[in-house]
């Protein structure tokens, strides 16, 4: 990516985390597994936005770290992070894909509503042995138009089970389009998965 590309993707993602009106929660895929965080640890919330996961996993007692590529995301980040009082989670600006995790660095990873299928072996290698990754992102066959709509940055289907088909999966959702649409967990697949 040249810089004028960067500048410009920056720029996009400072004007979405600049909405006052947001405010951080966490991905669904860590809602409903809080059960599976480890009791201490190391934790990273990669291309964090507004840190609904990182604040989360601070909160229940993992040694956090925050990327993202927006300095707008990162300060909103810090400010809830003060008023918490959570001295456990640090944030910075990172581009992820010029400089991803480093191997063997987390004990566990969550990524939401964001794919770059290039990263995913290097997220991997980044997990700690017996590392849980916790993942969520849009699916193409979606029912709402939530998201982006460009097919490249959605999942095929069960594509993310084929991403992460060296790990040990302890957790999967994805309804498809699947009986009511009205009803369940739609556009998105959710995955828990561990390394050995």
């Amino acid at each position: 990516m040249n810089s004028n590309d960067f500048q410009s993707l920056r720029d996009k993602w400072d004007r979405h985390h600049a909405d006052a009106d947001k405010r951080p929660t966490p991905a669904e895929v860590l809602e409903r597994n809080l059960h599976l965080l480890p009791a201490k640890g190391t934790a990273l919330d990669l291309a964090c936005g507004i840190g609904g996961n990182a604040l989360t996993l601070a909160r229940h007692g993992l040694d956090t770290v925050a990327w993202d590529i927006s300095p707008v995301a990162i300060q909103r980040l810090k400010t809830y992070a003060a008023e918490a009082g959570l001295k456990n989670l640090s944030a910075e600006v990172r581009d992820v894909e010029q400089l991803p995790p480093s191997p063997n660095s987390f004990d566990l990873i969550v990524v939401s509503f964001y794919l770059e299928r290039t990263l995913i072996p290097d997220l991997i290698e980044a997990l700690l042995p017996d590392g849980l990754i916790f993942y969520q992102t849009f699916i193409q066959a979606a029912v709402s138009n939530l998201g982006p709509s460009n097919p490249a940055f959605r999942l095929a289907d069960n594509e993310l089970l084929h991403l992460f088909s060296s790990l040990k999966l302890r957790y999967y959702r994805e309804e498809n389009l699947l009986g009511n649409l009205e009803e369940g967990t739609r556009d998105v697949a959710m995955l828990v998965a561990e390394k050995s």
